[in-house]
């Protein structure tokens, strides 16, 4: 086979369709496995000489010349020519002109099928970590940013009304929960395609003795897959991987649609910092979120890969079929866009004050401790059906004269339920009812306190 000849032309009459052949290709965006394949190849070749199907000198050469491409390819002297198909044909054409003939003994025992699938999990086994580390920095910097707000109150909402009041801290460490569930999400995705296709074969494996339980410890697999066809076609991790990416997308998008609204004039509740916001070019008083903008529409980037790589395992037949080239593309598009967003959103919870005066001025609205109130109705034997609706009653009375709650006189409150005594104030206003909070994980400064030092432990570990 000569240097540019395809492994697959005998076969075929005639010169291959240019058409067809820029359409198959997939070296514009499968290079960046160089450095798996190349790991697998090694792997590969070193279990061929131990069983005797290649000699040592010949390992030796393949390793060499390798090494020596992967170094070419890291200084950027390599030179990749896109009559090879893939990055698979390109480094093994490049091989094959360094050391001639043993370069063309590699494929020994193996198809392109179990390689591409031997690199993918490769390549996702490391940028799994990778991806889990930076989730491990923005909870970093979320819990750092809690530790600053354990007494400044903060309205939460439900259906995007004020609910109760909480301290920032377990806001912000509401977050921390949330991308938490993504990092383990990826962990168990990591664990299950952790297992090697290598020397599965086209589809059914080889006639020759070859040692997958070799190649699988060589790889750091937990070993060898055990069906050859399931093992070529399997592309489940890729879905997975990919969900997990949408699912943290989605998580970092509502952040960023918290903080959009939160930083408006409207709120007021977050200042970002002047230097990841932009400013509109023809209006100068503008200081606009963009960062938290592009994550929140980068989701739909995230999520078009995930129904990409759901409808190319849509259908398909059992084995290795083409369909499968493109699954690479949508799987690293959702890798570098939530790469991306995480390291933006870093930076922008690292770099945004809360503005707790601000906040604080405006805590009265929206009757925060009406849901206190009716539990300490409850307290005072109520049942909480008619509690609710007790306090439902208040509210009303409230909001037509224009008051808060802790201004109704005990006259007024025992119109009502003869219950109430005057320690009812005490329970009154937002401030009263953070600290009365109870149950644990609730949004007061002691449970947000507790909350802050678990994470601290499990961070530092």
């Amino acid at each position: 086979m000569t240097q540019k000849e395809r492994s697959w032309e005998k076969r075929l009459a005639g010169e291959p369709n240019q058409v067809m052949m820029r359409f198959v290709e997939s070296l514009s965006f499968d290079q960046r496995l160089y450095k798996y394949d190349i790991m697998g190849s090694i792997a590969h070749a070193t279990m061929l000489c131990e069983q005797d199907l290649i000699t040592s000198q010949e390992l030796e050469a393949i390793k060499t010349g390798l090494t020596e491409i992967q170094d070419e390819i890291e200084a950027s002297q390599f030179v990749f020519d896109f009559k090879d198909e893939d990055i698979h044909m390109a480094i093994e054409s490049a091989l094959i002109g360094k050391i001639g003939a043993p370069g063309e003994k590699l494929h020994t025992g193996r198809s392109r099928n179990d390689q591409v699938a031997t690199d993918i999990r490769l390549w996702m086994r490391e940028q799994i970590t990778v991806v889990q580390d930076k989730i491990r920095l923005l909870q970093q910097a979320l819990v750092n940013q809690a530790q600053k707000y354990t007494t400044t109150l903060l309205p939460s909402y439900t259906h995007f009304q004020r609910a109760q009041p909480v301290v920032v801290a377990a806001y912000l460490i509401s977050f921390v929960e949330q991308i938490e569930r993504d990092f383990l999400r990826l962990g168990n995705c990591g664990d299950l395609l952790n297992w090697s296709p290598l020397g599965s074969g086209a589809i059914a494996g080889s006639t020759l003795p070859i040692d997958r339980e070799a190649t699988a410890r060589s790889l750091g697999f937990k070993g060898p897959t055990s069906n050859s066809i399931d093992s070529v076609s399997d592309r489940d991790f890729c879905a997975e991987f990919t969900f997990d990416c949408a699912l943290l997308s989605a998580h970092l998008s509502r952040i960023a649609e918290d903080w959009i609204i939160y930083s408006t004039s409207e709120f007021g509740f977050i200042r970002i910092d002047d230097t990841l916001c932009t400013c509109s070019s023809m209006m100068p008083q503008k200081k606009n979120p963009d960062a938290l903008e592009l994550v929140r529409g980068k989701t739909g980037t995230v999520y078009g890969a995930l129904m990409a790589m759901m409808t190319i395992l849509k259908a398909q037949p059992s084995g290795y079929n083409r369909d499968l080239q493109d699954d690479k593309m949508h799987v690293f598009k959702a890798s570098d866009t939530i790469e991306a967003c995480l390291d933006v959103m870093h930076a922008v919870v690292t770099n945004t004050t809360f503005n707790a005066e601000h906040i604080k001025s405006g805590l009265d609205a929206g009757f925060l401790d009406a849901t206190a109130l009716a539990e300490y109705l409850v307290i005072k034997g109520v049942a909480f059906r008619k509690a609710h609706g007790i306090v439902g009653t208040l509210v009303s009375q409230c909001e037509t004269a224009r008051c808060r709650l802790s201004d109704l006189t005990l006259d007024q409150f025992k119109e009502l339920s003869n219950v109430i005594e005057d320690d009812v104030y005490s329970y009154l206003g937002p401030a009263g009812v953070a600290q009365r909070y109870a149950s644990s994980g609730a949004g007061g400064p002691k449970q947000a306190l507790a909350q802050i030092n678990v994470w601290k432990e499990r961070l530092a570990q």
